[in-house]
């Protein structure tokens, strides 16, 4: 019997089996940020196993308040900075040189196709775009990991979603997986992996792959994965260009990780993406996702773009082709926050800074802020959020606020009009 991507990985990655079911994995990346990571050297420091088991493998940022808002943010950054430091951590980025962990870590060569990696952080599921198995852990595992480069993970189920054919003017990534998660609902892929492929995958760019798996586990899922290829390869090239003699001998190496033909799956679902329209969500859940054009007229005062779902250089050359030569609608405060300090220097350097600027965005540092209720764009009560994250749960982005979650498009589309709106209406 062939394997999946995941089986594979976990197979060159076991170090031991304690019991039926439970794998005991080698680590290659521990990812850390300052809100979930202080917790675990404190606790660490305290039990007398303040160490590490590699810094070279280890990769710490500054990102969710940033800068800091208040002493408590002030006092998580303190922790994690000198713990880097401490430790000789070399890859920590601080204010300045920090952005979203799951934007700035792959744009840093981090992740490699067959990699395994946590964080404490749920959307490190993100990073399985590069055919790596990713996942968010909880205290107790982000210190093991730090600790010891290793984690247990229960033996892999996936789920095979196939995309096929052809996006429609005015549908992308975001689209696709909201439409996916509607299908499965916030518990389908519990305990699962989804392995996302078909032509439509094979289409995409790793911007768009990693909005897919970014949000796999909004529907449950321990991680979303990706078959690496050329598009990978190609990615990152700049970072392997010295291990491998050819870009084709890269994708020889990486290509051991792609599933078998004959791979075992827990389910496998098929969706053709050219049938997909715009979509947005309502309610409190991820899986409450409802056409735009149902809800067109819906009110709002915030229109966000930015997180590690939507706030890549992609993202915004889509925004902004629609907010060119335009300007946000009266009562609509708009914000963009670029992923990291590359990708808004690239929007800098192609004029989408100006756009933003010019059409009434206030244009923000790269952090997460915004996304989690935390900083740079809270919502008061009773307020409406147009945003390109990926959680709408009650509060996520304020006390009392509600988020609608959709594409960069649809939210440039929106800020214009003040209301939720389709794309559509201003593609020409």
């Amino acid at each position: 019997m062939g394997k999946t991507i995941v089986e594979k990985i976990f197979e060159s990655h076991l170090v031991d089996k304690p019991y039926e079911g439970i794998n005991i994995l080698k680590l290659d990346r521990v990812f850390c940020h300052e809100i979930t990571t202080p917790i675990a050297i404190n606790d660490l420091v305290l039990k007398g196993k303040d160490r590490v088991f590699d810094p070279d493998k280890i990769k710490a940022v500054i990102d969710h308040v940033s800068p800091a808002k208040d002493s408590k943010t002030a006092l998580q950054g303190k922790i994690i900075r000198e713990w880097a430091k401490r430790h000789g951590i070399k890859d920590f980025f601080d204010i300045g040189q920090n952005g979203v962990c799951h934007a700035l870590f792959p744009e840093k060569g981090f992740v490699i196709p067959g990699h395994t990696i946590i964080m404490g952080d749920s959307h490190t599921c993100t990073h399985g775009a590069f055919g790596a198995f990713a996942a968010g852990v909880g205290t107790t595992d982000l210190e093991v990991g730090i600790l010891k480069g290793v984690c247990a993970f229960k033996d892999p189920l996936t789920i095979k979603i196939e995309l096929s054919g052809n996006f429609a003017q005015g549908v992308f990534a975001k689209d696709a997986i909201l439409h996916i998660i509607r299908k499965l609902t916030v518990n389908g892929a519990t305990n699962r992996v989804i392995e996302f492929t078909g032509n439509a995958v094979d289409n995409m760019s790793m911007d768009e792959r990693m909005t897919i798996c970014n949000m796999a586990v909004e529907a449950g899922a321990t991680s979303g994965i990706c078959s690496p290829d050329m598009t990978t390869v190609d990615y990152l090239w700049e970072f392997i260009k010295h291990d491998y003699e050819s870009k084709k001998k890269a994708l020889e190496e990486f290509s051991k990780f792609m599933p078998d033909h004959d791979a075992e799956y827990d389910e496998i679902l098929v969706f053709d993406v050219s049938e997909i329209e715009p979509l947005v969500t309502q309610g409190y859940k991820p899986d409450n996702v409802i056409e735009i054009s149902k809800i067109q007229e819906t009110k709002v005062d915030q229109v966000y773009i930015g997180s590690c779902t939507n706030g890549r250089i992609e993202d915004l050359r889509i925004a902004a082709k629609i907010l060119e030569n335009k300007h946000i609608a009266d009562g609509v405060r708009a914000i963009v926050s670029p992923a990291t300090p590359k990708i808004f220097n690239q929007a800098l350097e192609e004029g989408l800074i100006k756009i933003f600027m010019d059409s009434g965005f206030c244009v923000t540092n790269p952090t997460c802020g915004a996304c989690l209720g935390m900083s740079n764009g809270v919502l008061a009560e009773g307020e409406v959020a147009a945003s390109t994250t990926n959680r709408n749960f009650f509060g996520r982005m304020g006390k009392g606020g509600m988020v609608h979650l959709m594409s960069p498009a649809s939210a440039a589309a929106t800020a214009l009009t003040g209301k939720i709106t389709n794309s559509d209406l201003f593609n020409n």
